[in-house]
């Protein structure tokens, strides 16, 4: 089992930016995709992006697109969000999450397609 670490959440205000970061605890395989989750209170866990370690292919929620982009720095076995002109509806604990299978794209965005979570971070975004 991996471990997965995320920082970088905080308070930040509408139209701001910020960058959160997944560190796996041991090094990941070309095949993994980790992804990103985000559940705000009272809904349900909903995919944001993922990033597949090879190529990397990368998805997106259309209710991000154009406003994030998610990246991977291989040496570090970290994925990045980064979160841009953010609004108050993003506001959520963000999940990272992570699988060594090389995932079809109709399982990229399913929480249960992936074996490892992080605990999450808080993002709030104020109006």
């Amino acid at each position: 089992q991996v471990q997965l670490v995320e920082s970088g959440g905080g308070l930040v205000q509408a139209g701001g930016s910020l960058r959160l970061s997944c560190a796996a605890s041991r090094r990941t395989v070309n095949t993994n995709t980790m992804a990103w989750f985000r559940q705000a209170p009272g809904k349900e866990r909903e995919f944001v992006a993922a990033i597949v370690w090879s190529g990397p292919s990368t998805y997106y929620a259309d209710s991000v697109k154009g406003r994030f982009t998610i990246s991977r720095d291989i040496a570090k076995n970290t994925a990045y969000p980064q979160m841009n002109s953010l609004k108050p509806e993003d506001t959520a604990v963000y999940y990272c999450a992570s699988d060594p299978r090389l995932l079809r794209t109709s399982q990229v965005q399913v929480a249960n397609s992936y074996y490892d979570w992080g605990q999450g971070t808080q993002v709030t975004v104020s109006s």
